[in-house]
C-alpha cells in the first residue's frame, strides 16, 4: 500500500505537499503553540467538563529578514495545533499519529495517538535545555496503521534511524 492510498486523502491543508507526503506516512507541521495558562476540569460524567485556558505562544524573527519566525520554549509542557486536518478518516478506521524523529532526537516529544475525525490539540512536552521550533516546522506523521514494517519501527522519513545520542542505528 502506499501513502497516496492510506492516509494522504485523509489529509487537508498540507503546507507544502512534496515535503510533507513520504513512503512512510504524512508529516504534520505545527501552527500554533500554547501555554496552559489554568486548569481545565474533568470528571467521570462529563457534566462539569471543562476546557483548560490556554495562552498563545508568540514567536519571534531569529533573523531581521527572516519569513517565518520561531517559537522559544523553555522546558516544560505545552500544548500544540496543526495546520493540517483531517477529513473522512472515521470511516476507515483510526490513524497513528506520532512524533518525528527530528523533534524526538532534540528531547521533545508529543504522545502517540490514534485519530479518527480530527486532528487533537496535543501535548508537547519540551526538555530542560528548551527547543526552538520553526513556525510551519514538521513535528509529527501520521501513519496508517501496520502500513509497514519501517513504520511499525517507528521510522518517519527515508533516512536511516538516528537514537536520542544521535548515533545511527546499525
Amino acid at each position: 500500500m502506499t501513502v497516496e492510498h492510506d492516509v494522504l486523502p485523509f489529509v487537508d491543508n498540507l503546507v507544502y505537499e512534496p515535503e510533507q507526503v513520504h513512503d512512510h506516512g504524512v508529516d504534520l507541521t505545527v501552527a500554533a503553540v500554547y501555554e496552559v495558562a489554568g486548569p481545565g476540569r474533568l470528571d467521570f460524567g462529563g457534566d462539569e467538563l471543562e476546557d483548560a485556558d490556554l495562552e498563545p505562544i508568540g514567536t519571534e524573527p531569529r533573523n531581521p529578514d527572516d519569513e517565518y519566525e520561531w517559537w522559544t520554549l523553555e522546558g516544560g509542557q505545552y500544548v500544540i495545533q496543526y495546520n493540517e486536518f483531517l477529513t473522512g478518516a472515521e470511516d476507515d478506521g483510526p490513524l497513528v499519529l506520532q512524533p518525528r524523529h527530528e523533534l524526538l532526537a532534540r528531547g521533545g516529544s508529543h504522545p502517540t495517538v490514534h485519530v479518527f475525525s480530527h486532528l487533537p490539540l496535543l501535548p508537547l512536552s519540551v526538555p530542560a535545555g528548551g527547543i526552538r521550533i520553526k513556525e510551519n516546522a514538521r513535528v509529527s506523521t501520521l501513519l496508517a496503521p501496520g502500513s509497514d514494517e519501517d513504520s511499525r519501527a517507528g521510522r518517519t522519513d527515508a533516512s536511516e534511524p538516528v537514537d536520542a545520542r544521535g548515533d545511527v542505528d546499525r
